[in-house]
């Protein structure tokens, strides 16, 4: 029948509705900080005494039971340290991390500091006790004699589990769209002439 129809397309147009809003999405602004649970390795990798510049390879770790979704990941530049464990000038109180130049960072989070992605590798997931493929990270010391230890966090997603299954073995269905949702939904099929003026006003009906 025409409504049975009219009620299939509906359901359809709801499900793709839900899914679009529901869909991950790795802005930078979404990510939390996972460090406690995937921890970053620094690696030394060479030094050019000429420019001052240092070169390290950053891994991290999954020490949790969580997945984390592998492209989300990325390792933050938190701050560097002097000798004396210090993040700042004695006498300015400048950030140690300002004297350096950070070369080739794939961008920086709100408050300023520079991140690397992790590459994904070769699978969708970081699974528990695997450990990523390294970033490269460059670091130039303005300063050139000062000694210095930098120290990264990690940012990122945990994949969430799968939807809970109910009795008969079937997935949990998504709860039906509120009715403004429906309402907007319902114009839209008007206007793009899936369904009739008529048809619309008989689904608007309780």
């Amino acid at each position: 029948m025409r409504m049975s129809r009219t009620m299939h397309i509906l359901a359809c147009s709801t499900n793709l509705l839900l899914a679009a809003t529901i869909a991950p999405a790795f802005a930078l602004d979404q990510l939390v900080d996972v460090t406690g649970k995937v921890t970053p390795f620094v690696t030394l990798r060479s030094r050019d005494n000429f420019s001052s510049e240092y070169r390290y390879d950053v891994t991290v770790r999954n020490v949790s039971p969580d997945l984390f979704v592998a492209d989300s990941l990325i390792v933050v530049l938190d701050h560097i340290t002097n000798t004396a464990g210090q993040d700042r000038e004695n006498l300015t109180g400048e950030s140690l991390l300002t004297r350096m130049e950070i070369i080739g960072q794939d961008g920086t989070t709100e408050d300023g500091k520079p991140f690397f992605r992790v590459p994904q590798g070769s699978g969708p997931d970081l699974t528990p006790n695997s450990e990523s493929l390294p970033v490269s990270v460059r670091i130039r010391n303005r300063d050139y004699v000062a000694v210095f230890t930098p120290a990264f966090r990690v940012m990122g997603q945990k994949r969430e589990p799968p939807k809970q299954k109910n009795a008969t073995g079937a997935a949990a269905t998504q709860p039906p769209p509120n009715k403004a949702t429906t309402d907007k939904l319902i114009q839209l099929l008007i206007k793009k002439g899936v369904i009739t003026a008529e048809e619309g006003r008989l689904l608007h009906q309780p």
